[in-house]
């Protein structure tokens, strides 16, 4: 895939939520969405 750039359209994905909840990028058609995440975190170096 792709590198997305600025102002892409995001392919559809799920991901957990920090209360163990699934949340898709579909349940939030029509919203504004920003994701971000924190590369190596709980991970060991």
């Amino acid at each position: 895939m792709p590198l997305l750039q600025p102002g892409d359209t995001a392919p559809g994905f799920s991901v957990p939520t920090h209360r163990g909840e699934e949340l898709s990028l579909a349940s939030l058609h029509g919203k504004k969405v920003l994701l971000w995440f924190y590369p190596k975190a709980a991970t060991p170096g």
